[in-house]
């Protein structure tokens, strides 16, 4: 029997950049319900869930005919919460969970397939995530855009913050750089083994919970996509986001 693929979107009231974030209204809608329409327009998925510490925001999908599922408030990150999920969903160890981030309401859906179909064609492949090609020179030196290099086999060699690969010739034509999308497709047996591994000094150091992985010893396989997707962190991207979606829709 096939792997299933299932969506499940951590969303947490508390940030400390952008409180109430998941419920932040986008043309008269939750960012929330932006991204679980987006995640029920892929044709692969078995379940899209929703999975928050927050009365407020499991009403608000409720609202709107999402499915939640109620975790607790003390997880420190959002693979946490994730895993916490898988359980109480009942998952299967074989299946495959995409991790949809709850403030990327414009992603396009079919990333989706995109990050779940090497974990389909690979029942031992643990792990996959998304790059995307830079095209804007400022995002290389910005540290909120994260950067990767991989091996020739697509595996993920290394993640940061930091520009690599560092260009160290003089006069060598400036190489490509790839920034991580953080979209991410598990394994449900290798995501309860993810989340009892201790933090490891790369992690520490970058503050990159997918170097964990690696510096553990496992594979990520790495999926070049040709969509963008952009990120909420502020109030003030709001009003971005709203401006992209009036141009899709050619107003």
């Amino acid at each position: 029997m096939p792997a299933s693929i299932h969506a499940i979107i951590p969303a947490r009231y508390q940030s400390s950049r952008f409180k109430g974030k998941p419920l932040a209204l986008i043309q008269g809608k939750p960012m929330i319900q932006h991204v679980v329409e987006r995640a029920q327009a892929s044709p692969v998925l078995a379940q899209v869930v929703v999975a928050t510490d927050d009365e407020r925001i499991a009403r608000a999908v409720e609202s709107f005919g999402g499915q939640w599922i109620m975790t607790r408030p003390d997880h420190d990150c959002g693979t946490d919460r994730l895993a916490e999920a898988a359980e109480l969903l009942n998952i299967d160890d074989a299946d495959v969970i995409v991790n949809i981030q709850g403030d990327q309401p414009l992603f396009a859906p079919e990333i989706v397939a995109q990050v779940a179909g090497p974990m389909l064609d690979d029942p031992d492949l643990p792990m996959a995530t998304l790059i995307y090609k830079i095209t804007r020179p400022e995002e290389i030196t910005n540290p909120n855009h994260v950067k990767t290099v991989f091996d020739q086999q697509g595996r993920a060699l290394y993640f940061s913050r930091s520009p690599i690969p560092f260009c160290r010739q003089d006069g060598e034509a400036c190489p490509e750089y790839y920034r991580h999308l953080g979209f991410y497709a598990y394994r449900k047996k290798f995501l309860k083994i993810f989340v009892t591994l201790p933090m490891g000094q790369w992690e520490r150091l970058e503050k990159l919970e997918q170097l964990r992985a690696l510096e553990f010893g496992y594979t990520i396989r790495v999926i070049l996509t040709e969509h963008d997707s952009i990120e909420v962190d502020t109030p003030g991207d709001i009003d971005k986001i709203e401006q992209m979606l009036l141009a899709q829709a050619g107003l």
